[in-house]
């Protein structure tokens, strides 16, 4: 073979490697692309409607604040606090009664009391039951924060309108371990659409022949990032489902019980 037929046979089989190296370099890269895309839209869709519509609406009241949040405030004459630090959390409440003090401290969960600055020994029943009392006040004055709880769990119920507002509607139960002594109650939130707040909530509860509450806010105040707003607490029929309760609103079909008051908010970070 003469020498330019050779090179020209030389020529043709290095141009052949070249476009196969690069066929295989492309269509490697064209096939890992897709699997990283597919990764993050599997990681997107993880994120259920509850937990999404539940994360904007703690962001909306106060967000991340509650953290680190160390509020006092008056409720029907008996004076509360509540400390957070992260997980931790100490809550307060102090009354006065035929001239003696009463201090309640729940701390992460213990529960001591003092009378006069004495210590007082207290029975299993009354505790639990000083417990359920203060945790109570605290869970409603900073809702929705006690939302994210381990023992909650949570389910998107529905969309739906209230006075020509749209609401998103979640459903929150309580596991029996962390879910305090009422724990089988049933909650429903309706969260606004447009401000991604709480205007309305409702439950039902088991003790005393049970009973259903539907409250609506007013009265609502930002103290230094968080959000505080009053309820007129309403009374409906046992075993009304939660979800009739805005139709039967509107119609004022609703018996008004009481109004659920925080006064005199302080800040005693400042």
């Amino acid at each position: 073979m003469k020498p330019t037929h050779l090179f020209l046979a030389f020529v043709l089989i290095i141009s052949f490697i070249a476009c196969d190296t690069k066929e295989k370099s492309t269509t490697t890269a064209e096939t890992t692309t897709p699997v990283v895309t597919n990764a993050e839209t599997k990681t997107v869709k993880t994120v259920d409607k509850a937990t999404k519509t539940l994360q904007e609406t703690i962001k909306a009241h106060g967000g991340a604040l509650y953290d680190q949040a160390n509020y006092e405030f008056i409720f029907r004459d008996k004076k509360y606090s509540f400390k957070n630090d992260g997980n931790s959390y100490v809550y307060e409440v102090e009354s006065t009664k035929d001239g003696k003090t009463t201090h309640d401290v729940l701390d992460n969960g213990k529960l001591s009391r003092t009378i006069d600055n004495k210590s007082i020994e207290l029975s299993e029943k009354k505790i639990a039951s000083a417990t359920g009392a203060v945790n109570s006040v605290i869970y409603f004055a900073t809702l929705p924060h006690k939302l994210n709880d381990a023992a909650v769990n949570k389910s998107f119920v529905e969309e739906t309108v209230i006075k020509g507002q749209k609401y998103d509607v979640l459903k929150v139960t309580f596991n029996q371990e962390g879910g305090g002594e009422d724990f089988d109650d049933e909650y429903h939130y309706w969260i606004n659409q447009k401000t991604k707040k709480i205007d309305y909530l409702a439950y039902n509860y088991q003790v005393n022949g049970g009973g259903v509450r539907f409250r609506s806010a007013y009265n609502v105040r930002v103290v230094d990032g968080i959000t505080f707003q009053d309820y007129i607490n309403y009374k409906a029929p046992v075993g009304t489902p939660l979800k009739d309760l805005p139709a039967l609103y509107e119609k004022e079909e609703l018996k008004e019980l009481s109004k659920i008051e925080t006064q005199k908010i302080i800040n005693l970070k400042n």
